[in-house]
């Protein structure tokens, strides 16, 4: 247990939207990723534009950019902010869709929040434009890679096998 406060309660313990009315506006990024394994056939569809529900890599590109809009609609103690630019990146890998999701904005807030809702989403859009194919497909990763911007700074996930001060 901590000795700070939650800063998502008030006095009498009931959560509560943070007010950061007072923080100054600064420009943010955050860029989260997924992956969305899949065995070896569907891997060959998804190479060979064969899925048959269609474009599977437009379909979640699009179900990404919107999640990242509707974030606060979806995690009650987000902050509606103005997202600014949303990029998503998927790939077709070996093992799966490799999916990066980068958002900005210039406001008083993160948007790692949105960005790792952009990527959640877009891998759901994966699975769901493939299940069909084989239900054994699965989301394994959804993580913050970087961030920057506001008052902590800058913050980048470690590479494998570099302790965590290494950055």
């Amino acid at each position: 247990m901590t000795d700070q406060p939650f800063t998502h309660l008030d006095q009498a313990g009931r959560a509560r939207m943070v007010d950061v009315s007072g923080k100054p506006v600064t420009v943010r990024t955050a860029t989260a990723e997924a992956l969305v394994r899949c065995p070896p056939q569907v891997v060959t569809h998804l190479r060979d534009q064969t899925v048959p529900k269609g474009d599977v890599l437009a379909v979640a590109r699009i179900a990404g950019i919107a999640a990242a809009k509707r974030t606060p609609d979806l995690l009650p103690l987000a902050h509606v902010i103005g997202v600014h630019a949303v990029e998503v990146e998927l790939a077709v890998v070996d093992d799966g869709v490799h999916i990066s999701a980068t958002v900005r904005a210039a406001d008083r807030t993160g948007v790692e929040m949105e960005a790792l809702t952009c990527a959640s989403v877009a891998a759901l859009a994966v699975v769901d434009m493939v299940k069909g194919l084989d239900k054994a497909v699965e989301i394994a990763v959804v993580r913050l890679v970087a961030k920057s911007g506001g008052r902590s700074g800058d913050w980048r996930r470690p590479e494998p096998g570099h302790s965590p001060d290494q950055r």
